[in-house]
């Protein structure tokens, strides 16, 4: 798929879609539930769906309700023998790394694939851990397929946090549903924590409870059955919303609502960068008001957010002077190699990045003309590549556009219900 987009001023109210963060820890946490949970605003995008298909695979009865939420049974989990011996995460990174450890909590033997990116994602961390947790594992030199082989029993570990936060919200999962006494996961050199806050929230809701000392040791004690229903409402996505909100500050007066201001996901850090670059905003309750005005060059760092990159060099290429911004490490093992990626694309369309180790930087200011670009098959550079357009000089396409449905399937219909000039050419 193809998209063209022209120089736009924004106007409008749009609702933040749902998180595919929340959303698929909602799913694994229902598949361990043992009872009814009823998910409201449920997500869509490509991963949600993946998520989905992981958990049904897995055992856990799933029915589309009349009003759009979803409703999951899954009683009997680990069941004695997987209804499919097989799970396909496709390209969610944060699939594979929390429900390998969910899955090897089966005794029965389970082949665990993906495709597209994912293929070439570093999976040593299993390899590492599973054996100690009593899994045998077999993988492709580190990469998938996987072959594990439960069950998993919980004990005292020490892994590396530095890769994602998500392989220990995964064992994090397994190991409060699994737990028959206590044992300590210690973590060294943790990275997002924020998403790790996520986790042991939505945790919380489904009854398990996990002692946090200081993101360096987590205590997990047995826990009795819960049996009450959850009713869990998805809340808005920040990592798809900061894509709109830069829109709105460089480009337009919108209104993005459907934001909780006190959520626990770590790209809710795109307020602190707006308020850096002294972007004209309103923040309530409610909604998130922004105007476009002259910006100013900002130092960020998004270490603990590394999915914030691709919105801030878009925003970062229209303020006035460099932009530095650090965590550049945290870049290489995403949809694409992001770091190198931005550097290439924006500069297709005037935009000089440097990269000096951990550190990015965006000299902005400059003229930024529309350019012929391509997603990379990543749906964050599609994004920020259609959000840079919309002040650019001239028309700007982006083949393999719909690389967006990995996680904002809309994202194209919600800048053009913000008044965007999009064609898109299937």
């Amino acid at each position: 798929m193809k998209v063209t987009i022209q120089p736009t001023v924004l106007k409008g109210e749009i609702f933040a879609a749902a998180s595919k963060s929340a959303m698929q820890r909602a799913c694994a946490a229902a598949l361990l539930h043992h009872g009814h949970t009823n998910i409201i605003n449920p997500g869509k995008s490509n991963d949600d769906i993946a998520a989905l298909s992981i958990i049904k695979n897995l055992g856990a009865f799933i029915q589309q309700n009349a009003d759009g939420s979803i409703s999951i049974e899954s009683l009997h989990y680990p069941a004695e023998d997987a209804k499919n011996k097989e799970i396909n995460c496709g390209e969610s990174g944060l699939s594979i790394r929390m429900f390998v450890p969910i899955a090897a909590l089966n005794s029965a033997p389970i082949q665990v694939t993906g495709s597209g990116s994912l293929l070439t994602r570093p999976m040593d961390f299993f390899d590492e851990i599973l054996p100690k947790l009593s899994v045998q594992i077999q993988s492709n030199a580190g990469r998938l397929p996987l072959h594990l082989q439960g069950p998993l029993l919980p004990g005292d570990i020490t892994i590396d946090g530095s890769l994602s936060s998500q392989f220990l919200t995964g064992l994090l999962m397994a190991f409060a549903k699994a737990a028959t006494k206590q044992v300590t996961i210690t973590v060294i050199n943790l990275k997002s924590k924020p998403y790790i806050d996520l986790t042991l929230q939505i945790m919380k809701l489904f009854g398990y409870e996990v002692k946090n000392e200081n993101y360096e040791r987590f205590i997990i004690q047995p826990q009795p059955r819960f049996d009450k229903d959850v009713t869990y409402t998805v809340e808005g996505d920040w990592s798809g919303a900061a894509f709109l909100l830069v829109a709105g500050a460089i480009a337009g007066d919108i209104k993005v609502k459907g934001l909780d201001i006190q959520s626990a996901q770590a790209d809710k850090a795109i307020l602190n960068a707006l308020i850096l670059a002294k972007a004209a905003m309103k923040i309530s309750d409610n909604e998130i008001e922004l105007h476009s005005k002259s910006l100013e060059a900002f130092e960020f760092d998004a270490t603990d957010c590394p999915d914030l990159f691709p919105p801030l060099v878009a925003l970062a290429v229209y303020c006035q002077g460099t932009t530095v911004i650090k965590g550049v490490s945290r870049l290489a093992h995403k949809e694409s190699n992001r770091a190198l990626t931005l550097q290439q694309e924006f500069a297709k369309m005037g935009v000089t990045i440097l990269l000096e180790d951990d550190v990015m930087k965006i000299e902005g200011g400059g003229k930024v003309h529309g350019a012929a670009l391509h997603s990379r098959h990543d749906h964050r550079i599609a994004m920020a590549g259609a959000i840079a357009a919309l002040r650019a000089e001239g028309f700007t396409t982006i083949d393999e556009a719909d690389a967006i449905n990995k996680s904002y399937p809309d994202f194209y219909e919600h800048i053009k219900h913000l008044g965007a000039s999009v064609s898109i050419n299937q």
